[in-house]
């Protein structure tokens, strides 16, 4: 199998030496041992401070899309009304994610090179609509665009919607989330973006509003929340073996991001965002998003230039031993993306990143 030296995917992502170290550990049994308890409690506080939350966090054995999945079934009955925003591919799809579970749904869609600056629009529609639940994305990776989300969570609030649902998976870690001061009742993660970890753990903050919704949902599953809210009262109280490997990776990789310091992690994410966006720019090359959206810290979309088709970039990426990323839906060929976050959000490694782009493209020149 072919690897590269030089990797900006936007997730998953690298993942560091002590990372990966814990994966070569053998142990105990996690459902029926004090120690598992001690890691599992230790891993939710340091989550607790990547969410900006005092809720409850709760670690499921499963790539981030459990997390999304799981919030929608374990809150919603055929017939809720659920509010999507959307300014990107995953956006929409969780409106369809939701219609699939029985929802009545609403999708407020912006185009996606832009993000949520028209919350007059989203009121007109939590007025009109009167939805249990509204949903949105943080970071739309596909577009390399960051939704602010403080506005929507006032609006939450102000009309009182019992529950705002944001997908984080791609921002937590990596810029600042403040759950329960942007009103979130369900802060979805996954450990393969920021938290630089294999695709194989979601994390999710739930709020009190939340659990009381979720109790009367009573949604039974794999991905149910459900028996978490009581799966540390004893042991052998989780609905299946919990994944000690995964828990014990997320716990070094939120140690080293508490460790740094999470300001110092958001300045460090911040900085190669902006070398990167100018460098680009002063190639001739230009920026997926549109002038007033707010570009992404984690990952940068760029246009694939003129005169070069998509796959034969990227195969003269990889010759040079660069792998970034393409995108989907209506963007896929046309941008490429570049994946500066957790473990590859580092100053050395972007600016490999970006002089070999410099050089496929005077390569044709």
């Amino acid at each position: 199998m072919k690897t590269y030296p030089i990797p900006m995917v936007p997730g998953p992502v690298s993942v560091p030496q002590s990372v990966r170290d814990v994966y070569q550990i053998n142990y105990g049994s996690p459902d029926i041992e004090e120690e598992f308890l001690t890691l599992y409690k230790e891993t939710a506080a340091d989550l607790r401070l990547l969410f900006g939350t005092k809720n409850d966090v709760i670690l499921h054995t499963g790539e981030g899309m459990i997390a999304l999945w799981g919030a929608l079934k374990s809150v919603i009955q055929p017939g809720d009304r659920v509010l999507s925003i959307s300014t990107g591919i995953f956006g929409s799809g969780i409106c369809t994610m939701a219609e699939s579970v029985g929802a009545e749904t609403r999708l407020i869609e912006f185009p996606f090179n832009s993000t949520l600056d028209n919350l007059a629009v989203v009121e007109k529609a939590i007025i009109e609509f009167s939805p249990k639940i509204i949903t949105a994305v943080h970071c739309e990776t596909p577009s390399g665009t960051l939704n602010p989300i403080s506005g929507l969570g006032a609006l939450k609030a102000k009309h009182n919607v019992p529950l705002l649902y944001i997908d984080c998976v791609a921002s937590m870690g990596g810029v600042p989330v403040f759950a329960d001061d942007w009103h979130i009742d369900l802060a979805l993660g996954g450990s393969q973006k920021c938290l630089s970890m294999p695709p194989s753990m979601s994390m999710i903050a739930v709020s009190d509003a939340a659990w009381q919704v979720i109790e009367e949902v009573g949604y039974v599953g794999y991905d149910s929340f459900l028996p978490f809210r009581k799966a540390l009262d004893a042991p052998g109280m989780f609905p299946y073996t919990p994944n000690w490997h995964g828990v014990a990776a997320l716990h070094a990789s939120t140690r080293l991001i508490t460790e740094e310091g999470l300001e110092n992690c958001f300045l460090r994410h911040t900085k190669v965002a902006e070398y990167t966006r100018e460098r680009i720019q002063s190639m001739g090359l230009s920026l997926f998003y549109a002038d007033q959206a707010i570009p992404s810290p984690t990952v940068t979309a760029v246009n694939v230039p003129e005169g070069w088709d998509w796959t034969l970039l990227d195969q003269a990426f990889r010759a040079r031993g660069l792998v970034v990323g393409g995108s989907y839906g209506p963007m896929a060929g046309k941008i490429f993306r570049i994946g500066h976050m957790g473990h590859q959000a580092q100053m050395e490694l972007v600016e490999k990143a970006i002089d070999v782009i410099d050089q496929v493209l005077n390569s044709k020149r």
